[in-house]
C-alpha cells in the first residue's frame, strides 16, 4: 500500500527528488537561498544605494560613538554582511547563528532610533527565520539539495 509520501516522491518533478516530498527540507532550502542571498545584497547595497540611503538607519549615538564616520562605518557593515551571507553559503549551521546574531545588533541599533520600530519587529521577525535556519541545518546540508 502507498504512502503519502511515497505518491509525493513518485509524483514529484523530475530532478527535485526527495525535496519535494520533504516540507522540511523545503523551508531549509527556502531560508539557506535566503539567509544566503538577501544579507548579500543588503551589503552590496551598502555601497550603491540602490534601495535605499543606509546611512539614515545608523542611532545618533552610534555616529557620536564611533571613531568614524557614519557613511564609512556602514560601508563596514556591508561587508560583514555580504561575509555572513557567504558563510551561510559555506556553513548554514554557523552562517544562520551569525545572522540572528547581527539582526539582533541591528535591533538594537533602530531602537535607539524613534520611529523605527516597526523595522526593528520586522528584524526580530527576520532573527526567528535565522534561528530556524540554524535547527534546520542540523538535520539538512547544502549537500541534500544538490548545491
Amino acid at each position: 500500500m502507498a504512502t503519502l509520501e511515497n505518491v509525493r516522491a513518485a509524483t514529484a518533478p523530475a530532478g527535485l527528488g526527495s525535496i519535494a516530498a520533504s516540507p522540511a527540507k523545503q523551508a531549509f532550502a527556502i531560508l539557506y537561498a535566503g539567509f544566503g542571498v538577501l544579507p548579500i545584497l543588503a551589503g552590496l547595497d551598502k555601497f550603491f544605494h540602490w534601495l535605499v540611503n543606509w546611512d539614515q538607519y545608523l542611532a545618533p549615538l552610534a555616529t557620536r560613538v564611533i571613531p568614524i564616520s557614519g557613511h564609512t562605518f556602514m560601508l563596514v557593515v556591508g561587508v560583514i554582511e555580504i561575509v555572513a551571507g557567504l558563510l551561510v553559503f559555506a556553513r548554514p549551521r554557523i552562517g544562520a547563528y551569525v545572522v540572528a546574531l547581527w539582526l539582533w545588533g541591528i535591533i538594537v541599533n533602530l531602537l535607539l532610533i524613534p520611529g523605527y520600530y516597526d523595522i526593528a519587529l520586522r528584524d526580530f521577525g527576520l532573527s526567528l527565520g535565522a534561528l530556524a535556519l540554524a535547527r534546520l541545518s542540523a538535520e539538512f546540508s547544502p549537500k541534500q539539495l544538490g548545491a
